[in-house]
């Protein structure tokens, strides 16, 4: 068995042309490329049962030669494909599970599966390959060109593999941003099998929400950080280019929760040790996070309070000019956002690469007592919280804003620490902060929404009778609210040590 370290990378068939003509990998190759025609079948059950084990079996036609292939296992972390492989020689186009060629394979697959394993498609591509030697590193460099098949449907295959040879994960990463420097590249999530089970499925790309792994004391203080990070840092990698695309503002919202989450954590880790790459990241990630709060409020506007009034552009109250104005207004933030996706790309790689760092193993230095630092910091975000509402004036759209930002914080970091108090108040007090974080986000909305209809500047009837539905709205998230804070209130903080 093998395990295999790949960073994968989209681009399209032109650029890929021109990254064949560049002289980047000339310059670092060890030996001259070779291209070869890579012909592969997937099997599985009718019941999928290897793709829902998350395995892949496929026989492979390379040259002369046939190879049965079986991945299973593994994962995505900071956008590395890591998976188990096992592969053996076979004599044609044809599974062998005789004892002498596949023993060890008896736990993978059981009799009752492979009895009914039939082909469900194809893959078939050119692949240019080259080892280079990048900063010390080893790496194999596939270029691979072609096409799925399957259900009479087809896919088209242009990516770049990088699989580690020997060094460090962070190589890959360094050298996927020199290729970034020389043509627009976007990290691949989703490899060549599933896109074969997506055609046979008809299923589309949906928004990932993000899923904290269950974090466990004993782990510390360090490994649980970084855990917590690549969550956060695979579901912005998951959600983006349904982001970018901009038909479905799931996808964009649910990466601004993983940047909300991951600023929440970096912040904490400042506290912890601070390094100048910390405050860059902050800082990048706020920017971003302004850009995408833009798109996200013309998103909003249209679907939660243009359109219940006037669900479609009707010529009446001039309620086609204002679907005009915030259609023009929205496609131009989403335009501001495609002319940064480079900028984005680049991010998302230094941070993966930083996930690969010393900084952990210099952190690992100031580990300690995990329960009191949560409690600290908790304590520290209650009080905070806590002043807010003592000063805030319960109809201050702004002061409620300050305030739903502190709710955020408190619950994303009582969230992280949860798994270090085993409290039976603990979901109680979660459930009710996220309550009081919805109430005052729909406060939010409300006002974000009186700010849009102020900058269309529109003297018609439909902006008067959809800022009246705002109106109405608001008052109703303020009764809302009231109630809900007072069940905060009763809550009984589950951190106490």
């Amino acid at each position: 068995m093998a395990i295999e370290t790949e960073l994968k990378l989209r681009l399209t068939p032109e650029h890929l042309a021109k990254l064949k003509r560049h002289a980047l990998f000339k310059e670092h190759q060890l030996a001259r490329a070779t291209s070869q025609r890579l012909y592969n079948v997937y099997f599985d059950t009718p019941e999928l049962n290897l793709h829902h084990s998350r395995m892949a079996l496929r026989l492979r036609r390379k040259g002369q030669q046939w190879l049965q292939t079986l991945k299973g296992g593994g994962a995505i972390k900071a956008g590395l494909h890591q998976r188990n492989e096992w592969e053996v020689p076979v004599q044609g186009e044809a599974l062998d599970f005789s004892a002498a060629v596949t023993a060890e394979w008896d736990e993978l697959l059981p009799v009752a599966w492979r009895e009914k394993l039939q082909p469900l498609f194809v893959t078939d591509f050119m692949r240019s390959t080259r080892v280079v030697e990048w900063q010390g590193a080893q790496i194999e460099v596939c270029m691979d060109q072609g096409q799925i098949t399957g259900s009479g449907l087809l896919h088209e295959i242009c990516e770049l593999e990088l699989e580690l040879k020997a060094g460090e994960p962070q190589h890959l990463f360094s050298l996927a941003l020199a290729i970034l420097e020389i043509v627009p590249v976007e990290i691949e999530m989703v490899n060549k099998a599933e896109y074969g089970f997506r055609l046979l499925s008809g299923a589309t790309e949906q928004p990932a929400k993000g899923v904290l792994p269950k974090l466990q004391p004993e782990q510390g203080l360090v490994v649980a950080l970084q855990t917590a990070l690549g969550a956060c840092l695979l579901q912005w990698q998951r959600n983006w280019r349904g982001a970018l695309v901009g038909v479905d503002g799931e996808f964009l919202h649910q990466v601004r929760v993983a940047l909300r989450r991951m600023r929440v954590l970096l912040h904490l880790m400042q506290q912890l040790r601070d390094d100048e790459t910390l405050g860059c990241f902050t800082a990048e990630l706020a920017d971003l996070s302004v850009l995408l709060g833009r798109v996200r409020d013309w998103d909003v506007f249209i679907s939660e309070t243009l359109q219940p009034v006037y669900p479609k552009p009707l010529q009446r109250d001039g309620a086609a000019l204002l679907w005009a104005g915030c259609t023009t207004a929205r496609n131009a933030s989403h335009a501001e956002l495609q002319a940064v996706a480079g900028d984005v790309q680049s991010l998302m790689l230094r941070f993966a690469q930083w996930m690969y760092s010393d900084y952990w193993q210099r952190l690992e230095m100031e580990e300690r007592y995990v329960r009191d630092l949560a409690a600290h910091r908790l304590n520290k975000q209650t009080h905070h919280m806590a002043l807010q509402l003592a000063r805030s004036d319960s109809r201050d759209a702004f002061q409620l804003h300050e305030l739903r930002i502190m709710a955020k914080k408190l619950r994303y970091i009582a969230e992280f620490f949860s798994a270090w108090f085993d409290d039976k108040h603990t979901a109680g007090f979660l459930h009710t902060l996220s309550e009081v974080q919805q109430e005052l986000g729909s406060i939010n909305d409300a006002s974000i929404a009186y700010r849009l209809l102020d900058e269309l500047a529109l003297d018609v009837v439909a902006a008067h009778r959809v800022r009246d539905a705002v109106t109405v709205n608001m008052h109703e998230h303020f009764a809302a609210l009231a109630l809900v804070l007072k069940r905060y209130d009763k809550q009984k903080i589950f951190w106490r040590v």
